[in-house]
């Protein structure tokens, strides 16, 4: 078995400073190695043409908005238009029955009129 090793103060910091150039040189060969750099490149390739995808579903996205409140507004338009058709058909036969009430109320006062004029000559 191994005997136990208690590291002084400066055994442990040259461990430690050890360890880190040890860590720092392998980010620098992993840095400089095509590998990782053609990996960055298509990652920033995949990124543009996420950003280029998203762009176009905004756009589309936009351009149905646009064309649904069009559609929105010629609905609303051709229901104003047929309610204020409706109402002037209203309001003209409405003049049509109080033109025939007074037609039939003349024909009455006039039938009266005629009846009584028989009786009184």
């Amino acid at each position: 078995m191994k005997a136990f090793k208690d590291p002084n103060f400066n055994d442990r910091r040259a461990t430690s400073e050890a360890a880190k150039s040890a860590a720092l040189a392998r980010f620098r060969a992993r840095a400089e190695d095509p590998a990782v750099a053609e990996q960055r490149a298509a990652r920033a390739l995949a990124a543009a043409e996420r950003q280029r995808l998203a762009a176009e579903r905004a756009e589309a996205r936009r351009v149905e908005q646009e064309q649904h409140a069009a559609q929105v507004a010629a609905e609303e338009l051709a229901a104003r238009v047929e309610r204020e058709a409706r109402q002037a058909r209203e309001i003209d036969e409405q003049v049509e029955l109080e033109a025939q009430r007074k037609k039939d109320r003349d024909a009455r006062y006039a039938a009266r009129k005629a009846r009584k004029a028989r009786k009184a000559g």
